[in-house]
This record gives C-alpha cells, structure tokens and sequence, in this order.
C-alpha cells in the first residue's frame, strides 16, 4: 500500500510529481514510519493514549513536523511515527462537512461500544481478571501495536470507493456487532441472575436458607396418614433444655424422635415427629420456649428439580460461558463462594451444607462461544474504531487545508501523563503560523474562536484526534 506521502493524488485523482513526495521523503527522513506487525505478539504494556495529528505537506510544515520531532525526541515526550492514510475519493467540501459531523457520532459510537465490550470479557472472565488485556486484541495483536504499526485495510474498506460508502460500511459493521452484543449479553445475565437467585438461597441462616441440601429422606418420617416430622430451630445454649422438654410440650410427640442434623453459628436444625393433630398445639407451645419450627415439608420431586436446576445452570455458564484462559481447578467456580457455615450431622456421606458446586465440579476448561465472540468482534469494533479515526483525519485535513489533497499524518504517543502539557506547548508553538488567532486563544482559555462551535480547548492549529487505550478504566 502506498504510503500518502508517497503517491498522493490531487483533488482530481491525478499524482503529484515524484520530486514532491521525494522531497517529503527527504525532510521526514528521521521520522520513523509504522514497522511490520508481528502476528501474535504479546506485548503488554500499560494501556496508553496517542496523539493523532496532521499538517499540511507543503514544505514549511514538513520541516515544521521535522523541528517537532527532533524536539519531542530529544526531550523525551513523545514517541512520534508516520500515520498512513489512503488517498479517498473527496466529492464536494459540502458533502465533506456532513461526513465531518457523521464521523465525529461515529467516533463516539466505536469507541463507547468497544469500551461495553471490554467491560463485557472483564464479567466473563471473573475468574481471570488478571488475563483480561491478553484478550483484548485487534488483529492477533495488542492494541498498542495495531495503532502504532495502522495499516488501511484495503479489503474491507476500499479506498477507491466514495467516501459515504465507506463511512457507511463502518456505520452498518459496528450497529450489527451492537446488536448482536445486547442479545448476547442479555443472555447471559438472564442466566447469571437466575444462578445468583439460586445461590442467594444456600445464604444466610438456618432461619432463611434452603434446606434442600441439609436434609435427607432419611430424617422425616413420610407417607403416614397420621404422624409427621417438623423441623425446630433451636437456639444453642437452650440445647439441653430442648432436649428434656420436647417431649412434653404437647401431647402425642413421639418419644426419642428428636434428632441434630445440622448446626450453624447461632443454633441447630433438630427434627421432631408428632402427632398431626397436634401440630398447631406444639408450635404454639415451642414459641413459647423460643424454639422456632422451620415451616418445611419434605418433597423429594422439588428438591431433586432445585439441585439439577443449579447444577443445570452452573454446567450452562461453565460450559457456554466459561473463559479459557485459566483451567478450572477442582473447588472452583464460576461465582464466588457463597459458602454457609451449616455442619450436617450424622450422615457422613451427605455434602456439607453451603457446600457450593465449586466443590463438587471437577476439573475442566474451554472457551465458551460468548467469550470467543466477544474476542473477534472486539477485534473487528476495535479495527473499525481505528479507521475511522484515520478518516476523520483526512476529511478535517482536507477541510482544513483544502485541495488538492496535500497533508501528512502523524501519531504521536506521550511517554507520561506529565509529559502531556509541554507536548502541547511545543506542537502549539511549532504549528503556531497555521492559525495564529487559535494559537493565540490556546493561551487563554477565556477567549472564543470566533465561527466555532467548540470550545478552544478542542480546537488546535493543527488537526488534533486522541485516541485513549485505557478501556478498563
């Protein structure tokens, strides 16, 4: 792909002479330009933000670029490389500053949807956090170095094209990725509540949560027309009296019936089979004594369709859902522990109570297709984001320096956020001659640019992107 620098067209579509673009060639000389990508790199620096700047390509400005890098280099503020952008079929100013107003939307729109998809692959991965950035490429690569090495994907987005077609293409391309975004999000935090409302019921105390992973067939007495099993909270330091009360806090409780099966901090869970004539006279009675009867009926058909419930929808996130970064290891999970101190008594062979599936999943790995689908069309959002940051240079260069097309891109990336305001002041000052009423006003953040519906602070002699990286923040 020929670099603008080289073979620029005019407003026409007609080259410039070769002596123009081998004097740029001369003047830029010390200005690295964008070297070849490496596939599957894993460079993990901090997440940065880059200054994506133009001037006009006349030879002034191009030495104008050259006194600002030699001077950004030597002071260690930048590093600067040559942005490259196509030569775009221009049509008319008119139609220019429409496109103007649709990218800067446009801009908005990429950069907000790659940050929710950013935000998106940090939920999934809860369990890798720390492997997040390794998944937020663009291209097989990371970010830093697909802005730093940008090359126009030809392809994709034909620059032979008029400019509204392809501005048009982005629009459609990031709307679909949008879309498909909410459905399968939505989807997956339908899912995500359903298994929170589950757990939440293996919370709290014995007073609140569910019983269904405490008790067995074994401790009810079932299938009879007139005895029944009630279930009493007892409080700890009232165990003794309990146990020599019971029996005669209402008539026809049956005798040595009370049993301990499972204990938190403040009390234990003690079963007690009675007559079901009586019911009402015992609890009553039991109040009395603060002792609370759990209202639970043991059914063996809502307790089997609650446990394949969880374990269906934890088997869904894990196996739909799941990152791939980290194999799961046995006592773990895809949510955090919800973990009840509940101890059951006298089956040894029943799980603990508050015992989470996290425990009881073996081990296992694989990307879940959310995960995978939200990697590519990160990718693809990302990628688009970026093009149409390049076009919004050429359309404001173009608007701004006029035709025929002559202008030369460059991305500049600060070292360090302190860096940031002498940057400013060495482009403000070496670019000062393209607009010496905006370079003027930059000093006093109190004056208008007159015709402009901005404020000063947005508007610089020279043409001015940022592009900020940190998408977690």
């Amino acid at each position: 792909m020929a670099a603008p620098w080289e073979t620029c067209e005019d407003g026409e579509g007609r080259n410039r002479s070769p002596s123009s673009w081998q004097r740029r060639r001369k003047l830029l000389g010390s200005l690295p330009g964008p070297k070849r990508r490496v596939a599957g790199s894993k460079k993990t620096g901090n997440m940065s933000e880059f200054w994506l700047i133009s001037a006009p390509g006349d030879k002034e400005n191009l030495q104008a670029l050259e006194r600002m890098n030699t001077v950004t280099s030597k002071s260690n503020l930048s590093y600067n490389t040559k942005f490259t952008i196509p030569d775009f079929k221009v049509g008319t100013l008119d139609s220019l500053v429409g496109l103007s107003d649709e990218l800067a939307k446009l801009d908005i729109f990429a950069e907000s949807l790659i940050r929710r998809m950013a935000q998106s692959v940090v939920e999934v991965m809860e369990d890798a956090k720390g492997k997040v950035q390794e998944n937020l490429l663009a291209n097989g690569v990371d970010l830093t170095s697909f802005v730093t090495h940008f090359e126009w994907d030809m392809a994709k987005y034909p620059a032979k094209q008029p400019l509204v077609s392809v501005v048009d293409t982005l629009a459609k391309q990031l709307a679909q990725i949008e879309t498909d975004l909410k459905s399968r999000t939505a989807a997956y935090n339908t899912l995500k509540t359903n298994l929170e409302n589950l757990e939440k019921k293996s919370m709290g105390n014995l007073f609140t949560r569910t019983l269904s992973d405490i008790v067995s067939k074994e401790d009810f007495v079932l299938d009879s027309e007139y005895l029944i099993t009630l279930l009493v909270i007892v409080p700890k330091p009232s165990y003794v009296q309990w146990q020599k009360t019971y029996e005669s806090l209402s008539d026809m409780v049956v005798p040595r019936s009370t049993k301990l099966i499972a204990e938190d901090k403040e009390g234990g869970l003690f079963t007690v089979t009675l007559f079901r004539k009586v019911i009402d006279d015992f609890k009553t009675k039991a109040k009395e004594n603060k002792f609370t009867v759990r209202e639970f009926y043991y059914d063996e058909k809502e307790i089997k369709r609650e446990r394949e419930e969880m374990t269906r929808l934890l088997s869904d996130k894990k196996q739909q859902y799941q990152t791939s970064c980290v194999a799961l290891k046995k006592g773990s999970s895809t949510f955090p522990d919800h973990k009840v101190k509940v101890t059951p008594l006298g089956n040894p062979d029943r799980p603990a109570a508050g015992q989470s599936d996290r425990e009881r999943e073996s081990e296992g790995e694989g990307e879940g297709p959310l995960l995978r689908w939200l990697k590519v069309n990160f990718s693809e959002a990302f990628i688009a984001w970026i093009h149409i940051k390049a076009l919004r240079v050429f359309v404001e260069s173009v608007l701004r320096y006029g035709l025929p097309v002559n202008f030369q891109a460059v991305l500049l990336r600060p070292h360090k956020k302190s860096c940031t305001k002498r940057l400013r002041e060495v482009l403000n000052s070496v670019f000062r001659h393209l607009d010496e009423v905006a370079a003027a006003s930059i000093l006093d953040a109190a004056v208008e640019i007159p015709g402009l519906q901005l404020s000063n602070q947005d508007y610089f002699p020279y043409v001015y992107f940022h592009i900020d990286l940190s998408l977690l923040d």
